[in-house]
């Protein structure tokens, strides 16, 4: 692999210690993908922030490099956390899993990263443009980014995003390249998409199919971002699917080689038979929303819905600290708290402790958090539109 004076200096260990150890790593992964060179990244968005899921090896891991003196080159964000960093007391995170994550944040600040602990970085700054090179590890995150962004990111590790962040670069393989982002599969959508919750369905019964490939929709005549950011995190939790391509919507649709693709067929029976497969919970304790993360338009049609309503379960929208401080301007905060739900940031239930706080049945409107929500979290699912989720809250 070439490298220029910059990176052999790093490699050599002429910027420290902790430049070399991850440009060794950028190195090693560059040469299994047979990647020639390095690439400048924009940004960096590291993963494995969650005491949930890193535990004390990450942790000491994180404090070892802080310590050492790390810092990031390039403007680096982090994935959601495992609590609400502000409001955890009073959700009743346990006390013992807050002192570890506030261990695990204050070594990401003393490298210089950005607090911002969301999966939809490109709603709060962070918004790369086409075909930019960034180094993204959040697989929502990624898939947004590669397909309705037109950037360019493979879905990264969290140490490897954190060496990106470090080093300032990513090894010039996989989907940075024009010939690794044409589409392996036709899926003919053949019914209406209404809503996200149709889109996560979409999504997750693609994901499945495709694993890792690349699927090409045609059909689909209607969805705004939200809807977009929807059917990616579904493929990508149920498969691991990184870049997508929607005809007269996605900016590489056009552009994207067609001949010989795999079909999938999705109808109404398709769509039908993923909610039944997805709701299979009863009477949940739980009901969340914000799985990516929700957008401040999504915040506020969950606001306008619940204004008047009176909840009867714990109601969570799930979103970034930056779109929670906008919805207390903007009144769409108070109007979800006076209907008794709780805007909560930093986190969302996939990487929270939910099953240790008591929760057992959780009913969310995500594709993906239906994917990760059995294994992770111990969790029953019910799957369902916003609304029948507002219903359920009401009960």
């Amino acid at each position: 692999m070439y490298l220029n004076k910059e990176e052999e200096k790093m490699l050599n260990g002429e910027k420290g210690v902790v430049p070399q150890r991850l440009m060794r790593l950028l190195v090693r992964l560059g040469d299994l993908y047979g990647a020639e060179k390095m690439l400048p990244v924009g940004s960096v968005q590291v993963a494995g922030v969650s005491f949930k899921s890193i535990a004390e090896p990450g942790r000491d891991f994180l404090e070892d490099y802080a310590q050492l003196g790390a810092k990031v080159v390039v403007p680096t964000f982090l994935n959601p956390a495992g609590m609400d960093m502000e409001e955890w007391e009073v959700m009743k995170f346990p006390k013992k899993f807050a002192e570890e994550q506030i261990r695990i944040m204050n070594a990401f600040r003393s490298m210089g990263i950005i607090m911002s602990a969301s999966c939809t970085p490109y709603l709060i700054g962070n918004l790369p443009h086409f075909r930019e090179h960034i180094a993204w590890s959040e697989s929502s995150a990624v898939s947004f980014s590669n397909s309705v962004i037109g950037a360019r990111t493979n879905r990264e590790g969290g140490p490897s995003a954190l060496a990106a962040g470090i080093c300032g670069v990513t090894p010039d393989y996989g989907l940075h390249r024009d010939e690794n982002r044409h589409p392996n599969f036709h899926v003919k959508v053949s019914v209406p998409l209404e809503s996200s919750a149709d889109f996560g369905a979409l999504g997750w019964f693609v994901g499945k199919v495709v694993k890792d490939k690349i699927p090409y929709f045609t059909g689909i005549n209607r969805a705004d971002t939200d809807e977009l950011k929807a059917l990616g995190a579904a493929m990508a939790a149920s498969g691991a699917v990184a870049l997508y391509h929607v005809e007269g919507m996605t900016p590489e649709a056009a552009s994207a080689r067609k001949e010989n693709l795999q079909p999938i067929d999705f109808g109404d029976n398709e769509l039908k038979e993923t909610f039944a497969k997805l709701n299979q919970g009863k009477d949940p304790d739980l009901i969340v929303v914000g799985c990516p993360h929700a957008s401040l338009k999504e915040i506020m049609t969950v606001a306008r819905k619940l204004e008047g309503k009176k909840l009867t379960k714990p109601f969570w929208v799930c979103t970034s600290s930056t779109m929670k401080d906008a919805a207390r301007r903007l009144g769409f905060a108070k109007m979800i708290e006076d209907a008794g739900g709780k805007l909560v940031a930093d986190t969302c239930m996939v990487v929270a402790p939910i099953e240790a706080m008591g929760f057992k049945t959780t009913a969310v409107n995500s594709g993906k958090a239906a994917s990760y929500l059995p294994g992770h979290c111990k969790q029953n699912v019910m799957y369902g539109r916003l609304d029948d989720l507002i219903a359920l809250a009401m009960k």
